[in-house]
């Protein structure tokens, strides 16, 4: 991927960020295949990520960071992503957990979690609930009034990198209205090892317990002060565009050197395989060009940024399992094998059409749209 002239490139005044994050990338590549077969938190890449200045950045000036732009906090995220997705997969939850405590918290507090993270603290989401994941700002769970703030009893999943965190953005039910909290990991927390997963392996995005835990009353986050997006719903799509470049880099690499037997010509000179390469070219630009187009509008604190993700994700999460696939047909049997990157990157190529909002439910969304607005012509 490169940063280009179009209106969605990363402003010209962030491009050292880009190649920071280039440098920073080819050393996680090198490590992907290993952390995945171990299933180990990469916390060499996340402290090589803070190291660079990158956590920082993310932060508004006010609190002592650069206020990067989300055209370029996208552009960082896809180099690494095609790296290394898990470390990618962290880094997005742990920069959203901390802009959203940061941006929703009052004052002092807010001033409190923008220290933590220039300090190299670790941030996570506890937001999503077994019974209704895709409804992650939606809690079912309720937190019941104490002295101090509020008792929470239930359970969060996909929890990536908890094990090292040391605050967590929560919420839960507070008379009858979603609430968010900022809360440091104690003793009525239980971390569930159930993370035996197919794809994103070293995210580690355990189920977590909470039984009692109180939910301090000083850590409640007010409602947001403005339309500035968060994170990682800005950044989803961008998980999917990298592993989609990860894929067609696998895949073409093993076209380009192998060779069809029966004529000795390279796989890549298959005339099948140059219109299923320009397929896929195709589906990954219009991703990319809409994820764009989505920072975009993120940047402009604009209202359209939340109908352009719901178009965004979908496509990158496609186009992501559409090249991986297509690279598992070109790789043959030898792209089954452990030694090959195309088994791992098809593995986690499956997993951003699960995160929240779902393909499906994107899809639900755009469908009722569409033809409610068909309808009403």
């Amino acid at each position: 991927m490169t940063v280009s002239a179009h209106p969605f490139a990363p402003p010209a005044h962030e491009a050292h960020w880009v190649v920071t994050a280039r440098e920073l990338a080819t050393g996680f590549a090198a490590t992907a295949a290993e952390l995945d077969e171990s299933a180990e938190i990469p916390l060499a890449n996340l402290r090589a990520l803070h190291a660079s200045g990158l956590d920082a950045a993310t932060l508004p000036e006010e609190h002592g960071g650069q206020n990067l732009s989300y055209r370029t906090f996208g552009a960082v995220l896809r180099l690494l992503s095609a790296a290394c997705p898990s470390t990618a997969c962290i880094w997005l939850m742990h920069i959203g957990a901390a802009g959203g405590l940061v941006q929703m918290s009052a004052p002092e507090a807010a001033s409190f979690y923008a220290d933590e993270l220039k300090a190299g603290k670790r941030f996570a989401n506890a937001l999503s609930e077994p019974a209704c994941g895709n409804l992650f700002l939606l809690p079912q769970q309720t937190a019941e009034p104490a002295e101090g703030g509020f008792r929470l009893t239930g359970a969060k999943r996909f929890v990536s990198g908890c094990e090292i965190a040391d605050h967590f953005l929560v919420n839960a039910l507070v008379d009858g209205t979603p609430a968010f909290f900022g809360h440091a990991p104690d003793d009525t927390m239980t971390y569930v090892p159930i993370w035996d997963t197919m794809g994103l392996r070293a995210s580690r995005s355990q189920l977590l317990t909470f039984d009692g835990t109180l939910l301090r009353a000083d850590r409640r986050c007010l409602p947001p002060s403005g339309p500035r997006p968060n994170h990682i719903a800005a950044g989803l799509a961008y998980l999917s565009l990298g592993i989609a470049d990860a894929a067609l880099a696998a895949l073409t690499e093993h076209a380009r050197s192998r060779t069809i037997p029966t004529t000795r010509q390279p796989l890549s000179d298959m005339q099948w395989l140059e219109f299923e390469a320009a397929d896929a070219a195709l589906k990954l630009d219009a991703a990319a060009m809409y994820a764009g187009h989505s920072m975009w509008l993120a940047d402009q604190n604009s209202p359209g940024f939340i109908g352009s993700t719901v178009r965004a994700k979908p496509l990158a999460n496609e186009a992501a399992r559409d090249i991986a696939q297509l690279g598992v047909r070109v790789g043959g049997g030898s792209g089954y094998l452990r030694t090959s990157p195309i088994q791992r990157i098809f593995r986690d190529a499956q997993a951003g059409g699960l995160m929240a909002y779902s393909v499906e439910v994107c899809k639900a969304h755009l469908g009722k749209e569409t033809l409610t607005a068909l309808a009403n012509e």
